[in-house]
């Protein structure tokens, strides 16, 4: 994923207040992200294929916990990522999740 990512990409986590610009720190978000998650799965896409704006709802587990959550992704006109925003629930999964991205 971090391949698809435009070099000023923000990112705006579910846990975070201030968002994160560029490619070098979201990537490691990401990686770490998926060190973290179990089972993550994408259920499915909301967008047309060749729209600029997409929404992909997931599955993941952290720990014991389920968690749901949905990427909401922008795409610039080099097709890369610009902007990415994860929201997450329930709040317990969600407090799971911060507490181990500490």
């Amino acid at each position: 994923m971090v391949a698809c990512l435009a070099d000023d990409v923000v990112f705006v986590s579910p846990i975070a207040f201030s968002p994160y610009v560029g490619k070098p720190i979201v990537g490691t978000i990401l990686r770490t992200v998926f060190t973290i998650f179990e089972d993550f799965h994408y259920e499915y896409e909301i967008g047309e294929p060749d729209a600029e704006r997409h929404a992909l709802v997931f599955a993941a587990k952290v720990g014991d916990k389920q968690l749901q959550g949905c990427d909401f992704l922008h795409i610039d006109a080099d097709g890369k990522i610009d902007h990415f925003t994860v929201m997450l629930r329930p709040l317990s999964a969600t407090l799971a999740f911060a507490e181990k991205m500490k």
